[in-house]
């Protein structure tokens, strides 16, 4: 008998040659060969203009359980759709390739995920390798964030969350992401998480938040970064996400 398939891990990779060099797949998969549950990676390349592509390809080559999907540029939560596409776990995490959150924290979700539908990471107010500028912007998307949207809920951008499979597939089409005609320009920060974890909150699904060691890894050169436009940006997303639910846009 075929024993099911337990964990699908989806990696989002954009212009991540930096950190792939370093061995992060590796980590990930020293981990996951030492655990008793039937797992598979899938690393979602999001169009990714260096070598990365070409780098995953030779590390996973031999690795049966690894899946590499090239995609379009189409913005992280593409990325992330495609993988889930592809998805065949009862459970899903979403991790950054840069593992600031290192893999081996699912073992702290994973004692949660029985009687909750959605465990998310959360990394607490001492954000280690963080600049003074990134944590008072943090401090201030918190306050407002938490004034709006989600106000029980501590920690909403960290990348690593596992979800139900199906539920996860159930909610994602319901972002706005899939309305923009926009096209997606370079690699840009997004509060689509804030959206998701809204969306679930909404629709009546249990979320169990659990602390998880986080240390800024990410050393990829090939993301041109604004913290203050990212910042400016996420917090339009914020707003945006509360007039669709005044508009009754969730309800459905």
């Amino acid at each position: 008998m075929k024993t099911k398939l337990y964990l699908s891990i989806i990696i989002p990779c954009y212009n991540e040659s930096e950190n792939l060099k370093r061995g992060v797949l590796d980590e990930v998969y020293d981990f996951l060969k030492k655990q008793d549950f039937e797992w598979e990676v899938i690393i979602s390349d999001d169009g990714s203009s260096d070598d990365s592509r070409e780098l995953v390809r030779g590390i996973i080559k031999d690795r049966k359980n690894f899946i590499l999907l090239e995609n379009k540029h189409g913005g992280k939560p593409y990325a992330i759709w495609c993988g889930l596409q592809k998805a065949k776990g009862e459970f899903v995490l979403f991790t950054d390739m840069d593992q600031s959150t290192p893999i081996g924290e699912f073992l702290k979700l994973k004692p949660f995920l029985k009687e909750n539908d959605i465990v998310i990471g959360s990394r607490g107010l001492s954000r280690k390798n963080y600049s003074f500028l990134r944590k008072i912007g943090s401090a201030v998307f918190l306050l407002i964030r938490k004034s709006l949207l989600l106000p029980e809920i501590n920690d909403t951008q960290c990348g690593f969350k596992v979800f139900r499979t199906a539920i996860v597939k159930a909610i994602f089409p319901k972002l706005e992401f899939f309305k923009q005609k926009e096209k997606v320009k370079g690699w840009k920060v997004t509060s689509y998480d804030v959206e998701l974890l809204f969306i679930a909150e909404k629709l009546g699904y249990k979320i169990k938040e659990v602390t998880v060691d986080w240390f800024n890894e990410d050393i990829s050169k090939g993301k041109k970064r604004s913290y203050f436009k990212e910042s400016k940006e996420m917090l339009g997303q914020i707003l945006r996400v509360k007039i669709n639910d005044l508009k009754g846009y969730y309800s459905s």
